[in-house]
């Protein structure tokens, strides 16, 4: 569970909620018509941007945002470490009863191969196609994002258009000004909210996300290769190193 995305989302709507309640009533701020016009029009401009696959998946990817289970990189690092050393006094076939304990996939399918018998180069080789494969789905997860944070401020200025012509249509009758300002505010307040407190915050999210997981397979893919080479783990250890802020760098031959 990701706290931060939490707090973020109860801190921007409960203080939002607080001003408008100091202010008036919770019901002037809901009004169907607009409703409809920046939910609905936001989902069907999207439908009509993406496939509906991309569209229906773009639900289980917002949910890296709130259930992420994020490995630490020099967590990572050590244990990478550990199969170098195993490895090296061993052998790799020594890395087979460790297969079962890992559950991190791509860690697990770069140990098979190398149990397997794949030379470095080919074992980089295959593990960075499948890298350059993830990237591209993740870049497909941001940029449904990014675009629903795009449409929905213009599907509010749709309806605010649509409230104002309704509004200067009836200048004779009053009471009709009212309903027409309604939608011609409120849809420009929907989608300002579902762009810049739900949409774009998910895209950036999602951007980091990927980043970090990225970063790690990148290290698995190297770690793996320094470790079918037969490579000093301390030379290893110093090569894998540069993936990581030099601050955050711990050593295992340090502890």
């Amino acid at each position: 569970m990701d706290i931060a995305t939490i707090i973020g989302l109860v801190a921007s709507f409960g203080l939002m909620l607080m001003a408008i309640l100091q202010g008036g009533s919770l019901s002037i701020f809901i009004d169907i018509p607009s409703v409809l016009i920046v939910f609905g029009g936001t989902a069907g401009v999207a439908l009509v941007n993406f496939p509906l696959g991309d569209v229906l998946g773009a639900v289980a990817v917002a949910k890296k945002t709130f259930l992420f289970k994020e490995t630490n990189t020099n967590e990572l690092l050590a244990q990478l470490m550990e199969f170098a050393n195993k490895a090296r006094k061993e052998g790799i076939l020594s890395l087979q009863g460790a297969i079962d304990s890992i559950e991190d996939t791509f860690l697990v399918k770069a140990l098979q191969m190398a149990v397997d018998g794949q030379e470095p180069e080919d074992l980089k080789a295959m593990l960075n196609t499948e890298i350059d494969y993830i990237a591209e789905r993740h870049s497909m997860g941001v940029s449904i994002f990014e675009s629903l944070g795009a449409i929905s401020p213009a599907m509010g200025m749709v309806g605010t258009l649509i409230g104002l012509v309704q509004m200067l249509q009836n200048m004779s009758d009053p009471s009709s000004i009212g309903p027409a300002m309604a939608v011609a505010l409120l849809t420009t307040f929907y989608g300002a909210v579902l762009a810049n407190i739900i949409f774009l915050p998910i895209a950036g999210k999602l951007k980091t996300r990927s980043k970090t997981e990225i970063l790690q397979k990148t290290i698995i893919v190297e770690g793996m290769g320094s470790i079918l080479s037969g490579e000093n783990p301390r030379v290893m250890e110093q090569k894998l190193h540069a993936f990581i802020a030099p601050k955050l760098r711990e050593s295992v031959f340090n502890k």
